[in-house]
């Protein structure tokens, strides 16, 4: 796809496969990289090519370990504004402490704000992920940001393996606009779990708003980590009448009892992205269905590098 040798591309240790799949869909090779530790676990980071005058891209979500592969990036990023890059690109498919985006209880961080900063000064001129948790977090960065939608590629997914009697289900009310973007895309049915969160990570679904009886459910979010919602939304999907249920999540953070609560679910699929790479665990899943974003991330680059427009990979 690029035939501009200015451009490289360059990843940590947090998904190199992912780097690997948009490497190839543009045609050019990953720039060789050291990233590994000290032995008292400091990490040290080499590019191992010349980088002055060029476009470079690092491609490294922040998921678990979430410290780790933080400050990979941002030591990645300093490294390339030190040996001149002409624009640093941060690529980071799944943005980390996204869902500390404000004060809810006194005396808490605004994380997602510092980590904007921590990227910004660490060398970043421009950030393209992929569904934000909460969209005004790109108003926590003064640069460029590109926020694409995983929905462009997961629906196409969807669309093959259930398009009757479609029922697009929110997780809760704060998810209710993408439900709705899905379901009008899908032409299908909106429904709402009506619950409540006594305390993070914990949730009790207590009523389905919409009618979900004898149709195909389709739980949509953004973020599945120890599944509790998702679980208990889909058991009580299931004993509203709804005929199959199914999940479509983009980011697979699935920490704790996540894989073990998916395993004894009443969900006969799992679609999500390769924002993060499955654990262990969730790969032995037979209903997990892994939709790749490299294609979406590799056409954004693309462009970026080509100075034409993205936004239409926002529609």
């Amino acid at each position: 796809m690029v035939t501009n040798n200015n451009l490289q591309i360059i990843t940590g240790n947090s998904n190199p496969e992912l780097a690997e799949s948009i490497s190839g869909e543009l045609n050019c090779s990953l720039t060789p990289t050291i990233v590994e530790s000290f032995k008292d676990g400091e990490i040290r980071v080499e590019i191992g090519a010349n980088v002055r005058g060029s476009d470079v891209f690092v491609v490294q979500p922040t998921c678990n370990p979430v410290n780790r592969n933080l400050m990979e990036l941002t030591l990645m990023l300093d490294a390339l504004k030190r040996a001149s890059a002409k624009r640093i690109t941060a690529v980071v498919p799944y943005y980390g402490y996204a869902r500390q985006d404000r004060k809810v209880v006194p005396r808490v961080p605004i994380s997602a704000k510092m980590v904007a900063d921590f990227i910004s000064v660490s060398g970043a001129d421009r950030l393209l992920t992929v569904d934000l948790h909460a969209g005004q977090i790109q108003g926590y960065f003064d640069l460029p940001v590109d926020n694409l939608y995983a929905s462009k590629v997961l629906l196409e997914y969807v669309k093959q393996v259930c398009n009757d009697d479609l029922v697009i289900i929110s997780p809760d009310a704060g998810g209710t606009e993408r439900a709705r973007a899905y379901a009008k895309r899908l032409n299908a049915g909106l429904a709402i779990v009506d619950k409540r969160r006594d305390q993070p990570n914990q949730a009790e679904a207590m009523n389905i708003i919409g009618d979900v009886k004898d149709k195909c459910a389709i739980v949509v979010d953004d973020i599945v980590d120890t599944a509790g919602t998702l679980v208990t939304a889909g058991q009580t999907l299931h004993e509203k009448g709804a005929k199959s249920v199914m999940a479509c999540i983009t980011h697979p953070v699935l920490s704790g009892p996540a894989v073990e609560r998916i395993a004894n679910s009443k969900f006969t699929e799992l679609i999500v992205s390769d924002t993060i790479p499955l654990n262990r665990e969730a790969q032995q899943l037979s209903n997990i269905k892994v939709i790749s974003v490299a294609g979406l991330l590799a056409q954004a680059i693309n462009n970026i590098h080509n100075e034409s427009s993205v936004s239409s990979l926002f529609s």
